[in-house]
């Protein structure tokens, strides 16, 4: 197919599919985070940030979320990777690729522990996979509507899991 034939959706739409995507990944991520991963944080360590400062960091790293989305929207408009499971495979290769090369480098060069680096590697491969989905999916459509209210739910259950597995002292 020629790519100037592919039809490319207009700058708002692919601005508010961003935004979507974006969400989701932040919502999956405080739940990876705030209640998965968040015994690993309570441990002192050379490499982490004390608790209080990491948390006043926490936009850093939600902006970095943003540019892994827009790279992600980018390579799937170029390569015309269109349709949630297209998108989720799409976003799990790129996550493991990128998170598996940052993880160990990170690795060869850090006091990180194993543990933390592959909970980086698998929850931040998982992320990408989600958005991959959002944005897979947000291409096949003419509005965002319904895929907003899924990622709006997704978001919301991810944020009463972490809470529920906070209070349970899972973390």
């Amino acid at each position: 197919m020629d790519p100037s034939s592919r039809s490319i959706p207009n700058k708002g739409y692919l601005i508010k599919l961003t935004l979507l995507s974006w969400f989701s990944m932040i919502g999956f991520d405080f739940f990876l985070h705030a209640g998965l991963l968040s015994s690993l944080y309570s441990q002192p360590s050379p490499f982490l940030l004390s608790p209080k400062r990491a948390f006043a960091l926490i936009p850093l790293g939600y902006l970095s979320f943003l540019i892994f989305d827009i790279f992600l929207l980018w390579l799937m408009l170029r390569l015309d990777i269109k349709g949630w499971k297209k998108g989720i495979i799409f976003g799990l290769q790129v996550g493991f690729l990128t998170w598996g090369a940052f993880s160990i480098g990170l690795f060869s060069i850090s006091t990180a522990t194993p543990l933390l680096l592959l909970a980086w590697f698998l929850g931040q491969t998982i992320e990408l996979g989600i958005a991959g989905g959002v944005i897979g999916y947000g291409l096949t459509q003419s509005k965002l509507r319904s895929l907003f209210f899924s990622v709006f739910i997704f978001v919301i259950i991810s944020i009463v899991l972490s809470v529920l597995l906070q209070n349970i002292g899972f973390g």
